[in-house]
């Protein structure tokens, strides 16, 4: 499947932290936005063992300008990763790894992850940086929030997110992280 650009992709305004203050967010999911550690680590301690993360789709797409411009990549195309993390059976997060190809061909062991989560795989790895995150709105019909939302009973106007940069060894990839309403209440 490959992954046409959506109308409304490009009206995100991806933030800096240190502005993320001025936005209106929740008190319970600002805490999981910019919490320390890995967000799978911390969902499995505050989920137990009611915690499941599923590879939902994995497809290789054209990367947008946008894309590629967070990426710091000239590749044209890239593995797209969508995975849902679970609590008690309600999603919390969908997150959303993109891998270039030129990071694919150094390392193709990344497209057989399967059920296992990508933070904690590469954490352990030499090599492995990860750039501050930017935190943005994204509209309920922008293609990724569109895809976290595919199965959901609440539909909200739209989803925060965050994303960061994952540098392995130079090789980039791209993370995009969106909070479902479940995570509010958590």
């Amino acid at each position: 499947m490959i992954s046409a650009k959506h109308p409304t992709d490009s009206r995100v305004d991806w933030l800096p932290a240190e502005r993320l203050g001025q936005a209106s967010i929740d008190a319970r999911l600002r805490a999981w936005m910019i919490g320390n550690g890995l967000l799978t680590l911390r969902l499995k301690a505050a989920c137990k063992k009611a915690f499941h993360l599923r590879l939902i789709d994995q497809w290789t797409g054209l990367l947008q300008p946008s894309h590629q411009q967070s990426l710091r990549t000239q590749d044209s195309a890239a593995l797209f990763r969508d995975v849902e993390m679970e609590c008690d059976g309600r999603v919390w997060v969908f997150a959303q790894s993109i891998v270039p190809d030129s990071t694919l061909s150094a390392y193709p062991w990344l497209a057989e992850l399967g059920d296992s989560a990508l933070g904690e795989t590469l954490s352990g790895l030499s090599g492995y940086e990860r750039s501050s995150y930017e935190y943005g709105w994204l509209p309920a019909d922008h293609s990724v929030a569109a895809r976290a939302l595919r199965n959901a009973e609440l539909r909200p106007a739209g989803l925060w997110a965050r994303r960061s940069r994952i540098g392995l060894r130079g090789a980039p990839i791209l993370v995009q992280e969106l909070f479902l309403p479940a995570i509010h209440v958590a």
